[in-house]
């Protein structure tokens, strides 16, 4: 009999169909249809796929008393009580690394479309104004890059800062000794030495606005900040605040504090791009997730390590 899993997070029909050759599955997608369907498959449900965003509480985990496998589709799991978890021996996994190229490719993107205005370019070329009546604005190449997390996307992130003959430095929790880019073990001064700031660190209470108010000014107001992480590292009104007072040049966020809503006080402001959580977004990206979860699955179900237990 195939185990029953419980997916928490919207799949197209060919993922779902793909699941199914390995599950029994409930879906449940908005915080209704998880109640009920815990209520009513709890006592079944052997195995949960979520994400980072959606996670799964201690008291979810403790109404299904044969849980033992719970899976984060992408690189996050900060709303999964993995302690809880850890407690209860439920097995508990991501899906680092699978979308990694995809959030990097975005993060250079966000990168180049508020460094050069590209939002502001294009609307201003659909209103007829030529390049002479637009203000200068800088180049990417040669100049400073500093990463907030060095993990998968943080590498990623480097390699292609080499492709625009950058300067690469990071922080995050441990040095990686087999990297051309330099350690820097104090955020404030890694902003300052910065032109550009990528933040690519782990979401969490550890981390929740480790991009403040002292972080932005020390990257000044010739610099840039870029976060595809979480929103909760970054303190919103702190961002806002710098850049409607010019002491940071610009910035760009594929996630933020308030999701789904969108940030209410950046809306206004001209110097920032936004995108609605979307650098892991790509059918290549999600066609990996859902395979890497599928071979952890099968190996957990077989008494076989799994590939990435968090």
């Amino acid at each position: 009999m195939k185990p029953q899993l419980l997916i928490l997070i919207p799949f197209a029909e060919h993922h779902l169909a793909q699941f199914a050759s390995s599950f029994e599955l409930v879906i449940a997608l908005s915080p209704v249809e998880r109640a009920a369907a815990i209520e009513l498959h709890g006592a079944t449900i052997r195995a949960v796929l979520s994400n980072g965003t959606t996670g799964l509480t201690a008291t979810e985990m403790d109404r299904m008393p044969h849980l033992e496998f719970v899976s984060a589709l992408g690189a996050g799991y900060e709303n999964i009580d993995n302690n809880h978890a850890r407690a209860r021996s439920i097995t508990v996994v991501n899906g680092a690394g699978t979308n990694a190229d995809c959030v990097a490719d975005h993060a250079f993107g966000l990168l180049l479309a508020t460094v050069r205005k590209l939002p502001q370019t294009d609307l201003a070329c659909r209103k007829g104004v030529w390049r002479d009546a637009l203000p200068l604005v800088p180049t990417i190449s040669l100049k400073r890059l500093g990463i907030v997390g060095f993990g998968h996307i943080g590498q990623k992130l480097a390699r292609r800062a080499a492709g625009f003959d950058m300067e690469v430095a990071y922080y995050s929790r441990s040095q990686r000794p087999a990297t051309a880019a330099r350690y820097c073990d104090n955020l404030a001064a890694l902003a300052e030495w910065s032109d550009f700031l990528i933040v690519a660190t782990p979401g969490g209470p550890t981390t929740r606005h480790l991009i403040n108010r002292p972080v932005l000014d020390a990257l000044g107001p010739r610099g840039y900040l870029v976060n595809i992480s979480r929103g909760s590292v970054v303190d919103t009104e702190a961002l806002a605040a710098a850049l409607k007072e010019g002491t940071l040049a610009g910035a760009a966020l594929d996630v933020y504090e308030s999701e789904p809503e969108p940030p209410q006080a950046l809306l206004p402001l001209t110097n920032v791009v936004l995108t609605p959580h979307v650098a892991s977004h790509s059918p290549e990206a999600i066609d990996a997730s859902v395979n890497h979860f599928m071979l952890n699955a099968a190996r957990h179900f077989a008494g076989e390590p799994v590939l990435t237990p968090v």
